[in-house]
């Protein structure tokens, strides 16, 4: 089950830049739960990347407990098939991704010992293609 928004106003978009920069300014806290993943270092986020996360978590905590996603797979990538000719426009939509910045909080648990969600959350940064940290609620 990939994620994907239901609607968009353009189909198709920009790659906005080579790099992601700066820090996270909002969602570096945590909101919902008492553990959370933060992210140290910025990169994209495939939705791909993001289900096989969540399915990590989700099999650790056995069903106890609740996951909050904090994160969101909402801008396009584009890419053309591989030996087509220059031209002939862009490439249909191949996945879908968000962008990380350092500091931002993807995932939050609650209702689970700390031995649990440290477990399932250092499954879950093994997943991701950036450096994360686990942060717990004082």
């Amino acid at each position: 089950m990939s994620l994907l928004p239901n609607k968009t106003k353009y189909r198709k978009a920009q790659k906005g830049g080579k790099k992601i920069t700066g820090v996270a300014n909002s969602g570096c806290s945590l909101a919902f739960g008492m553990y959370g993943l933060k992210a140290l270092s910025s990169g994209r986020f495939k939705a791909n990347q993001l289900e096989a996360t969540r399915r990590s978590i989700s099999k650790n905590l056995k069903r106890t407990g609740k996951l909050w996603i904090r994160v969101f797979p909402q801008i396009p990538v584009s890419s053309k098939p591989a030996e087509v000719r220059m031209g002939s426009g862009k490439g249909s939509v191949s996945y879908w991704m968000c962008r990380v910045k350092p500091g931002l909080m993807l995932f939050e648990i609650d209702g689970v010992p700390e031995e649990v969600a440290v477990e399932a959350l250092t499954k879950a940064s093994a997943k991701l293609p950036f450096l994360t940290k686990i942060v717990k609620r004082i």
